[in-house]
């Protein structure tokens, strides 16, 4: 990671809530899953927030460095249909070498969604590549 990221970093993503980021889509073979209505799904609010952490680090990254979400812990208070469009917003809290830790704020057109903080990590994407081959193969 480059230098010359620092602590109090903004950076904000909107994104409009197609049908297919609803409940229903988590897991489709699950008919608790499929029995609820279709609005925003947290599973998918938490990648949209993971998302627009690794935007914010894109410049501060060295080349074929990737991160990766290593904590998340934030509530989803307000359901969104599909259709509407959520704003995240991002602050970095902390910057400890490869680590980052993120405030996040999630809100629709009308409620505040979501908020709570998130931890990334930055790693050699090859370096990660390796470790996850090395245990596909049963030998890590």
């Amino acid at each position: 990671m480059k230098e010359t990221l620092q602590k109090g970093l903004t950076f904000s993503h909107s994104y409009k809530v197609p049908n297919d980021k609803t409940v229903p889509y988590v897991f489709q073979e699950s008919d608790l899953f499929q029995s609820m209505p279709p609005v925003f799904a947290t599973a998918f609010m938490v990648g949209l927030m993971e998302w627009t952490c690794m935007e914010a680090l894109r410049p501060y990254m060295n080349e074929g460095e990737i991160s990766l979400g290593t904590n998340i812990c934030v509530t989803h208070t307000a359901a969104t249909p599909p259709g509407m469009e959520v704003n995240v917003e991002v602050t970095l809290l902390e910057v400890n070498g490869p680590r980052t830790k993120w405030s996040i704020v999630a809100r629709d057109e009308q409620d505040l969604i979501g908020e709570g903080t998130h931890e990334r990590f930055s790693i050699d994407g090859e370096k990660f590549g390796g470790i996850v081959a090395k245990k596909a193969s049963g030998s890590g």
